[in-house]
């Protein structure tokens, strides 16, 4: 048995989303975090030990962490075809993404968001490099471990899609987010995000 606990409109949204590409059968629990404008609060039923989200629970055992939940749930699905499992030749690059995504992009846009790109040069060059790196996949598209939409997308695309508005005008980044929106697991996701009032 599956169970996420997820808080709406979180780095979690992005897992209900893979959830559904991976045609899995799911439990949510809607659960509160602390958000970055002080509201919400860690909540006792949430598993994490950081009080974060996602927290996936998989048969009595815990995985957190956006990257590890991702590469625990398409190793766990192989035939939904959006990983790449052990021994494929796709795997170096899958999981490099994966890992890319947590510790460098990710980092890289909150540089971004908080204005040090426009003050630190290690900010700057980090932000530049991230945006190099996307258009170049990107191009090679359309997805960015080419003609194959991998979890990759669910992970990285998610993250463009919230930070759209602090990324540089790009025809590449629109036409990719228009493609992922598009996808039905993705709507379905949508529709069970649900609204940060409604978890507490």
């Amino acid at each position: 048995m599956l169970t996420l606990f997820h808080a709406p409109w979180s780095r979690s949204s992005r897992i209900v989303w893979l959830l559904e590409e991976l045609g899995a059968d799911f439990d949510i629990d809607y659960c509160t975090i602390r958000r970055m404008d002080g509201s919400g609060g860690p909540d006792p039923k949430n598993p994490h030990p950081d009080g974060k989200v996602p927290a996936l629970i998989h048969d009595g055992a815990l995985v957190t962490e956006s990257a590890a939940v991702a590469l625990y749930l398409t190793d766990l699905f192989p035939k939904a075809g959006i990983g790449a499992p052990v021994g494929s030749r796709d795997r170096a690059a899958y999981v490099t993404w994966l890992t890319w995504a947590a510790g460098e992009m990710e980092p890289a846009f909150w540089g971004q968001i908080s204005g040090a790109v426009k003050t630190d040069a290690y900010a700057r060059a980090r932000y530049d490099a991230v945006i190099e790196r996307l258009q170049e996949a990107l191009w090679a598209g359309p997805y960015l471990m080419g003609d194959r939409f991998t979890a990759v997308d669910v992970m990285i695309g998610s993250a463009l899609g919230w930070g759209r508005e602090h990324l540089p005008e790009n025809p590449l980044f629109d036409r990719y987010l228009e493609r992922l929106n598009q996808r039905p697991a993705r709507v379905r996701a949508q529709a069970k995000d649900g609204k940060v009032s409604e978890a507490a």
